[in-house]
């Protein structure tokens, strides 16, 4: 297939979360193809320099993903300006470690919401626009709603219930045209992550998973596979593709985990981080 014929070429894409890690790649990938993206956030600036480097004029928008209005303009302003949007790719979220009983609950509540109240008000803002183009929405997971870790409960409480989110909405819209998706991702090298591990409770974390699951992976990398999935409206992309062996022993990872919390999270104190990396600081004070 040529650039030009492309199936994204023409398209409206957009990608909320959109001003770095793997929004910003996700975006840029998806111009390559020829699409037209929508890059919606909390950092502005962030925001219109992804915008800027994209090889076709972008929109961009500041705009908080758990703000019901807010999301309603921007999806009527993507429609305006750009057409209606054929891909959704629900990215935009936030993470914080620690003890739960000495967690924060202002920040474990806003990890909540921006992770799983944030992309069930993407969706909702975009579904008519998927609904006239018979488009795709991409919910972007992780890991942790396979297997749920210690010291990082608001986190993985937030993942379990997108991936459920998820498959619950492709049941309700895969008869009327929609694809819905759900993109399970590994430890990604986001600022995010490289902020996680400035903090013990989160670097012990990753220290003693199995060594495949301890690998960081390029941004974008990650973002290319997303992208192929939006290209095949796959109903689940794994990054790695190991991933998916892990849905096959689900059920026996609860015990595993509370065993090796047994045995190594009473050798340490741990104190909450806070949410992380600029993405996190950024929704922190748009509260």
């Amino acid at each position: 297939m040529t650039a030009g014929q492309h199936v994204l070429r023409g398209r409206t894409a957009v990608v909320t979360g959109a001003a770095r890690g793997v929004g910003a790649a996700v975006a840029t990938a998806l111009a390559a193809r020829g699409a037209r993206v929508a890059l919606l956030g909390l950092e502005e600036e962030s925001l219109a320099a992804v915008a800027a480097a994209l090889p076709a004029p972008a929109l961009y928008r500041h705009v908080d993903v758990t703000d019901d209005a807010a999301m309603a303009d921007a999806a009527e302003e993507v429609r305006r300006t750009l057409g209606d949007a054929s891909v959704v790719v629900a990215n935009a979220g936030v993470a914080e470690g620690g003890p739960f009983l000495e967690s924060d609950p202002v920040t474990w509540r806003r990890v909540i919401e921006v992770n799983l109240v944030g992309s069930a008000v993407t969706a909702r803002s975009f579904l008519p626009q998927l609904l006239r183009t018979r488009g795709y929405y991409l919910q972007i997971a992780s890991l942790a709603s396979i297997g749920a870790a210690p010291m990082m409960s608001a986190y993985c409480a937030s993942k379990a219930g997108v991936e459920s989110f998820a498959q619950s909405l492709r049941a309700e819209v895969e008869s009327r045209g929609i694809g819905v998706g759900t993109g399970y991702l590994n430890w990604t090298d986001t600022d995010m992550i490289r902020d996680a591990d400035q903090h013990a409770v989160l670097r012990e974390l990753r220290a003693h998973m199995p060594p495949p699951a301890r690998k960081i992976y390029p941004a974008g990398y990650v973002a290319e596979a997303l992208v192929r999935a939006v290209e095949r409206r796959s109903a689940t992309v794994y990054v790695p593709r190991w991933l998916r062996a892990v849905q096959v022993v689900r059920a026996a990872l609860p015990g595993v985990v509370v065993r090796y919390s047994r045995q190594e999270l009473t050798r340490s104190e741990f104190s909450p981080t806070g949410l992380l990396g600029a993405g996190g600081r950024a929704a922190a004070e748009d509260l």
